[in-house]
């Protein structure tokens, strides 16, 4: 089995999050295409395997990606070759210009939870924005918790082009303190009932209280702060939505 990785998706992740999620949600994709305008610079950490990225570039969008997963990125580039995509941890990368809108989507801060690198993420994106720039993402809420399980369980299953079968298998547990759902995953590729190739994922968010997360933006210098319930903007009020969506700028 593979090295654990926390929160990585490998070539067994991608390949059943490409079967399972070929397109953005368009309920979802209006919402951060909303925010978009043509000649402004646009950028998506965590672009993964493009579903939202894609969509932006085909409406003319100048819009570039990032992303640590080399998988995820060589699925993009099969896809959209042409697209403008950058491996790299968010930790680490550098850009030399500044954004007009930096967005980041399908609650993927989450994966941050560790609270303090997560408010260096949040530092670091408010320094690529422009001073006109807004800076538009999504959160799990409590509401997402699982039940705990006490073994592994198939989750899902699905059917590869060439026939191979890739099965699922997680265990869900939540820690109060820290609001972090734990759900490691075993990856696992069969021919008929030979197992040919195994992966193992440390996967793990953080759930968020109502109020929590705009604390952190206002820690790191974002002084207008927007928190919507759903992707029609309905102005969140308390934890019962299954997500925030925060809307942030700094002017």
């Amino acid at each position: 089995m593979s090295e654990v990785k926390k929160n990585y998706y490998g070539s067994l992740c991608t390949e059943m999050y490409e079967i399972l999620h070929k397109k953005a949600p368009e309920d979802e994709l209006n919402f951060y295409l909303s925010y978009a305008e043509k000649g402004k610079k646009i950028l998506e950490p965590l672009c993964g395997s493009g579903r939202f990225l894609i969509p932006f570039i085909e409406r003319g969008f100048d819009i570039t990606g990032i992303d640590m997963s080399n998988e995820m990125l060589k699925k993009l580039k099969l896809k959209f070759p042409n697209a403008k995509t950058i491996h790299t941890d968010i930790m680490e990368y550098d850009p030399k210009e500044k954004f007009d809108y930096i967005f980041i989507s399908s609650g993927s801060v989450s994966l941050f939870t560790d609270i303090d690198i997560c408010k260096q993420i949040l530092t670091r994106i408010k320094n690529w924005l422009c001073k006109t720039g807004k800076f538009v993402f999504a959160v799990d809420t409590i509401k997402n918790r699982c039940i705990d399980d006490n073994d592994y369980n198939i989750a899902v299953s699905v059917k590869t082009k060439e026939n191979f079968e890739i099965v699922l298998k997680s265990k869900n547990y939540y820690e109060e303190k820290t609001q972090t759902q734990f759900s490691p995953s075993i990856y696992e590729m069969y021919n008929n009932a030979e197992l040919i190739q195994s992966e193992f994922m440390d996967f793990q968010t953080h759930l968020y209280k109502y109020g929590e997360m705009e604390q952190y933006l206002k820690e790191v210098g974002f002084t207008q702060v927007k928190t919507f319930s759903s992707f029609e903007k309905e102005i969140a009020v308390n934890d019962e939505c299954d997500m925030f969506l925060f809307e942030c700028s700094f002017l």
